[in-house]
């Protein structure tokens, strides 16, 4: 009578402790026989093992960021070589007596420009090259702790870099098809837009980093107060943008006065009279 075993089903409540209590998973029934802390743990657990597949199989679907840097620089790449391709084919359009006249229109407005884009490129060279040295460029220059460091130079730069060649590609494309007015606009509308970037008011690309350069730069023109180290060295650097800063002047000066297209409207009516 008592020496056969008798088979008990493993959800048998006569095998369960006093407190303790079955815990349902996904593979079967569990039974726990300890404390329901345990049983709390064990869920913790299954519920960390059927969500630990998400993360990964939204990740698989994110490209690289090598991948992603591959891709704009091939874009880079075809933007450049269409603009040289234009701006080529636009030149050669024009007659050769034409052509000195063409060009130097083109040099005197957006030589200052592409200058100061080479500049801002510098710039974050020599940041990059102070990171590297471990020199504390930002306590020499007394900025604060939200200054731009070289990466955030270089993004500038590197949409610098595609607008003003943008609009040299649209000038000179506009020019030796004839469109004089429509070529005049595109040099006002770069500097515009230009301007427009560096006072905008709203807290957008770098609003802190804009109203520190327009604060030395007063300081600099009117040098009514203290000045600091920063002060003297960017007006050291505009000591070295003098012909930048006269071409600039120049083509200011045409813009305000109208006379963006007038040598050339001359030279397109005098070549139609022909």
């Amino acid at each position: 009578m008592f020496g056969s075993l008798v088979d008990a089903p493993a959800n048998s409540p006569h095998l369960r402790r006093s407190g303790s209590r079955a815990v349902v998973s996904d593979i079967g029934t569990v039974e726990l026989g300890g404390s329901p802390v345990e049983a709390l743990l064990h869920n913790i657990e299954v519920n960390e093992m059927k969500g630990v597949t998400t993360p990964l199989s939204t990740a698989a679907i994110m490209p690289s960021p090598v991948l992603l840097w591959r891709f704009k620089v091939l874009l880079f790449l075809i933007w450049g070589v269409s603009c040289c391709k234009i701006s080529w084919d636009s030149v050669m359009r024009m007659s050769a007596n034409l052509r000195d006249l063409f060009l130097y229109e083109a040099f005197l407005y957006y030589n200052p420009l592409l200058l100061m884009t080479m500049m801002v490129w510098f710039w974050g060279i020599n940041l990059w090259v102070f990171a590297q040295a471990n020199v504390n460029y930002a306590k020499i220059f007394d900025l604060d702790q939200n200054h731009l460091s070289h990466r955030e130079i270089w993004k500038c730069a590197t949409w610098m870099t595609m607008i003003v060649p943008t609009s040299m590609t649209a000038y000179l494309y506009l020019y030796s098809h004839g469109e004089v007015s429509l070529a005049a606009s595109q040099p006002v509308l770069l500097y515009a837009v230009f301007a427009m970037a560096l006072i905008f008011p709203f807290d957008i690309f770098y609003l802190s980093s804009r109203y520190f350069f327009l604060r030395t730069v007063w300081r600099i023109v009117f040098p009514f107060q203290a000045i600091s180290f920063a002060d003297f060295f960017l007006a050291d650097i505009f000591t070295s943008m003098s012909k930048v800063f006269s071409d600039l002047e120049r083509s200011v000066c045409r813009m305000v006065h109208r006379q963006v297209s007038s040598s050339l409207s001359y030279a397109f009516g005098e070549k139609k009279d022909n």
